[in-house]
């Protein structure tokens, strides 16, 4: 597609939906680098982030992407000062209670160790927009991907006891991938996966998930990526960068 068959035209007329990822995750790092270059403290980095997943989710719907999971807390992340523990939970109630753009929200994650305020807004927030037909938002608090393929195998093998899976044969990847949290969403396995900051380590989440997706590793922050940064992974994705020529026009 040449820059003169694209001028006049709006981006969502340029975009096609059917090159477009369904689901595309999201290891949000860098926060706090962007925080400490600044002379910021590390909260003031995490309340960064939670503004540009907001703007993430409404570019999301705006160009088709269907379901959007973020890491944002994982097992090990408790072991980070106190105080800054104690200020990322009052974040996530914030962040969970996000009713904009027609946004689905679940959370995975183990929520026995989460504050008991953050757990009802947890299942407030989930059950008012259960219905909503915008982009599925699916945040992981203290998120383990091995406790996730642990605790579905210990649920497939309590339904062979009880006779409800009656057969080794019949326990194929799909019985697992019911068993697994994401299997609140259409589209459970991510297409894309992104982790900013350059990192390329997937730090245990949803590993089963992420085995065939495709992976990007901008070195921006979560905090700085751009719609521009994010188009280009899209179509990188599916190869169709010839669509990027004069993008400028639009971004």
């Amino acid at each position: 597609m040449s820059e003169e068959s694209i001028v006049g035209k709006s981006l969502a007329e340029v975009l096609n939906a059917q090159l477009m990822p369904k689901h595309v995750a999201f290891i949000a790092d860098g926060n706090r680098r962007w925080a400490n270059e600044r002379g910021l403290p590390a909260e003031v980095g995490h309340c960064a982030g939670k503004r540009a997943l907001v703007e993430l989710t409404f570019l999301s719907r705006k160009w088709g992407i269907k379901v959007v999971s973020i890491f944002v807390f994982s097992t090990e992340n408790w072991k980070r000062p106190k105080e800054e523990v104690s200020s990322m939970m009052s974040l996530f109630q914030e962040l969970v209670d996000f009713d904009r753009y027609g946004t689905r929200i679940s959370c995975i994650g183990d929520r026995s160790r989460l504050p008991e305020c953050l757990r009802e807004v947890i299942n407030s927030v989930e059950e008012k927009t259960k219905c909503n037909n915008g982009v599925h938002l699916i945040i992981a608090i203290n998120y383990s991907g091995r406790y996730d393929i642990l605790q579905a195998t210990r649920r497939i093998a309590g339904k062979v006891k009880d006779g409800t899976v009656g057969h080794e044969d019949e326990i194929d990847e799909n019985v697992i991938d019911e068993e697994l949290q994401t299997n609140c969403a259409a589209f459970p396995c991510p297409d894309l996966v992104i982790r900013t900051s350059g990192e390329q380590r997937l730090s245990n989440f949803i590993v089963w998930q992420l085995a065939y997706s495709n992976s990007s590793s901008p070195t921006n922050t979560f905090r700085t990526l751009r719609k521009k940064i994010m188009l280009r992974r899209w179509f990188g994705f599916r190869g169709g960068i010839a669509v990027l020529v004069g993008l400028n026009c639009f971004i």
